[in-house]
């Protein structure tokens, strides 16, 4: 992490996948938008309605209610995504994001970070959200075997 005095945003933009920010000592930093899921999920008109803090070291999206400080671009691991919970979601990318997080009572934000490997599971995290795609699935089978029942008769 930066440990210098608090740099200013002066500048921002998105560019093949990442957000970019200048700040007004010239450094610029950049981090991939699966770091930031309302922003992947965001068109690019919500996007380009931000503004910058009054002091320089957050920005925010009124439109998707996303707020950003500056200390997230110090941040230097790349996504991941080679992990199971991504490989489940790659696997069936039917699966709804915000009814499997539901579902495993964390955030949907939390969850798509695990999926875009930007934050890793603990073991016991990684068993909640595999626990609840499994219950999903017995639920999926428990009404596909009673409606194939109910029309045979």
């Amino acid at each position: 992490m930066n440990t210098d005095a608090m740099e200013c945003i002066m500048k921002l933009w998105f560019e093949d996948g990442r957000i970019y920010i200048l700040t007004e000592q010239g450094n610029t930093y950049s981090r991939p938008l699966e770091a930031f899921p309302l922003l992947l999920e965001a068109t690019p008109e919500q996007r380009a309605k931000y503004e910058i803090g009054m002091d320089g070291d957050d920005i925010r999206w009124d439109d998707i209610d996303e707020d950003i400080h500056i200390s997230s671009f110090f941040v230097t691991a790349e996504p991941d995504s080679d992990n199971p919970i991504a490989q489940v979601f790659r696997r069936f990318p039917q699966l709804n994001v915000s009814e499997v997080a539901r579902s495993s009572g964390i955030n949907k934000s939390l969850l798509s970070r695990y999926i875009f490997g930007i934050k890793k599971p603990s073991e016991s995290r990684k068993e909640q959200i595999l626990s609840s795609i499994h219950q999903l699935g017995r639920e999926m089978a428990s009404i596909y075997f009673s409606l194939r029942i109910n029309n045979s008769q």
